[in-house]
């Protein structure tokens, strides 16, 4: 038996090959296609059946979950990790600009963002503690008005990486897009 995610029962050693083949399927995919890749060429390309695929994975979010959520671990801890060097207001505009980041790595995973985040995988926990961290460590700053949520954050993290996918700039214009909001959540 091998140690399942999410708190979920062990898996079967074949169980866990195809978990692994189907996550490896997908980011090449995903990478050559985006988000919208379908099922059915994950499948084929993993060598599992529609159903297999489905067991693991039963919503394209939860598939996304499941790939992002090593990303996600990281991020969060290289944010904690920053707390003795940047200010709160620094710490948040980093992790804001990472996440975006790592948003737009698949075309397609910025609308589905919301959605992958509520999975409940450990990655998308890590993340959303850390950004609830992030607002209340500035809230009680001083740098950042008291009326900010992690939704509106994730709201516009969202925002911020449509716009990145859909004006072909690539990231290069994704520290002022960062910039222009948090410059609208400082506390005044």
């Amino acid at each position: 038996m091998v140690n399942a995610p999410d708190g979920e029962a062990p898996l079967r050693a074949d169980a866990a090959r195809n978990r692994e083949r189907i996550l490896e399927a997908a980011e090449a995919l995903l990478t050559e296609k985006g988000a919208a890749a379908s099922f059915d060429e994950i499948a084929k390309r993993a060598k599992v059946g529609i159903g297999t695929l489905y067991r693991r994975f039963p919503t394209r979010e939860s598939l996304l979950a499941a790939m992002s959520d090593e990303r996600l671990l990281s991020l969060s801890s290289a944010s904690r990790a920053r707390d003795d060097t940047l200010s709160p207001a620094a710490s948040i505009r980093a992790f804001t600009t990472e996440l975006v980041d790592h948003t737009t790595h698949y075309r397609g995973l910025a609308a589905s963002l919301g959605a992958v985040l509520k999975s409940g995988t450990p990655g998308c926990h890590a993340s959303r503690e850390e950004a609830e961290r992030l607002l209340l460590r500035g809230q009680e700053a001083g740098a950042v008005r008291r009326d900010v949520s992690v939704d509106d954050l994730v709201c516009v993290i969202t925002a911020i990486s449509l716009a990145v996918e859909q004006d072909g700039a690539g990231t290069s214009r994704t520290a002022h897009r960062v910039d222009l909001f948090l410059d609208g959540i400082v506390a005044r």
